[in-house]
Formats: structure tokens, C-alpha cells, sequence
């Protein structure tokens, strides 16, 4: 997860340009992997993130353009935020590496909704305190969500807290527990005043991790 500390910025991909508009201190919903990474070398950790002006794109402004290396050495299986200080703002980039740890992907599907209402999906795994946004915005019709790859360390837990309210008023917590599994999947239905959630975790193994 990234915070940041500016109003509007966007990514610039190999193929697509991302905007996204955020508030000073904001979480920026990332695009991450599609399938879990074996750490058997260091990765590269490429960013460009500018902040959008009134103008023409050349008037933009950089906030942070440039790359970090992750190996492994120094800390696993817990949380750690390095910050990345631009001319323009900050970003701080949370990341955790799990020497053994199995691949959850997360699957959440808005049903039966009977008026439009904020939604917020918060994921909490292997025990740490840091929070993973998965989703932040507003339900208008039935809809599924982008589908999130979470990595969860052996013989622990996945907490997915749900908050639900609608637009104008304060929100409802739902939560739901996941043991995890090396293979398989588990449903389980979220009933609200505004729609069916039907949230479903599928396990698969990873390659395990590095071994010195």
C-alpha cells in the first residue's frame, strides 16, 4: 500500500497512463502482480507518479520517478515503510517479504443492492496491524470487484473488515475470518441494509521462499 501526501496524481505504465484522485494523506490502491513471486534474486520496484495540473501534461508536476531494489536480506515476515521523498510530496510504500506463505485471492461480489451506498474493504493478514485497501469508493448497481492477490503466512489468518454506510451517514463493520488453506476455498455471504456481499477466497501454494 502507498500513502501519499498530495491531491491528484497518476501512474504511467508501459501501455496505459492510471489517474487517480486522492486526499492529502490518502491511500493509493496500486496494481500489483496477478499471481504470488518466489524471491530468489532482487526485484525491481519501478515507479513514475506525477501530480495532474490544470494545464497540458508537460506542465505536470513529478512527484516521484525511479526505482527500488528489494533482496533478501534484512527483515521477513513482518511490515516495514521506506519513504520516498519528491520535490512536490512524499510517498511511504509498506511491503512485507514472508519466508513461507501461501497465495489467497480474494473475490467480492456486490449482489441485491437496493440503493447506492460507500463501500470500504480493508484486508488484514498474518497477524500484522497494516492494512491492506483493497476498495474504497461507492456501489452503485450489482458488481464485482477487482480480484486481489493477498500473500498469507502458514498456519495463520486473512481479516477482511467490511465498512458499509451510505453516503451521507456513518458506516457499519462487517468482518470475516479466513484459516489458511494450502488448497481449496471458502464463501461466505455478508447480509447489509444495501446489498449482498459474497466474498470467496481461493488458496494456492507458493514457491517457497529463499533459503540463503
Amino acid at each position: 500500500m502507498v500513502l501519499y501526501t498530495g491531491v491528484l496524481i497518476y501512474f504511467i505504465g508501459k501501455k496505459s497512463i492510471v489517474l487517480q484522485t486522492v486526499m492529502r494523506g490518502s491511500l493509493i490502491n496500486m496494481i500489483g502482480p496477478k499471481r504470488g513471486i518466489d524471491m530468489a534474486d532482487h526485484a525491481l520496484l519501478e515507479y513514475d507518479m506525477k501530480i495532474k495540473s490544470a494545464g497540458q501534461e508537460k506542465d505536470d508536476l513529478q512527484l516521484i520517478d525511479g526505482a527500488s531494489f528489494i533482496g533478501p536480506l534484512g527483515s521477513w515476515d513482518r511490515p516495514y515503510t521506506f519513504h520516498i521523498a519528491g520535490d512536490c510530496g512524499s510517498v511511504d510504500i509498506t511491503l512485507s517479504r514472508l519466508l513461507e506463505a501461501v497465495e489467497a485471492t480474494i473475490e467480492v461480489l456486490v449482489l441485491e443492492v437496493k440503493s447506492c451506498f460507500s463501500l470500504s474493504v480493508g484486508c488484514f493478514a498474518s497477524g500484522f496491524n497494516a492494512e491492506i485497501r483493497l476498495f474504497d469508493g461507492t456501489i452503485a448497481d450489482s458488481q464485482g470487484l477487482k480480484r486481489s492477490v493477498v500473500a498469507v503466512m502458514d498456519n495463520s489468518f486473512i481479516d477482511l473488515k467490511f465498512k458499509v454506510g451510505a453516503l451521507s451517514s456513518s458506516s457499519d463493520q462487517h468482518c470475516c475470518s479466513f484459516k489458511v488453506k494450502m488448497h481449496g476455498h471458502d464463501i461466505e455471504e455478508i447480509k447489509t441494509d444495501f446489498a449482498l456481499i459474497l466474498v470467496k477466497v481461493i488458496w494456492s501454494t507458493l514457491p517457497r521462499g529463499f533459503s540463503g
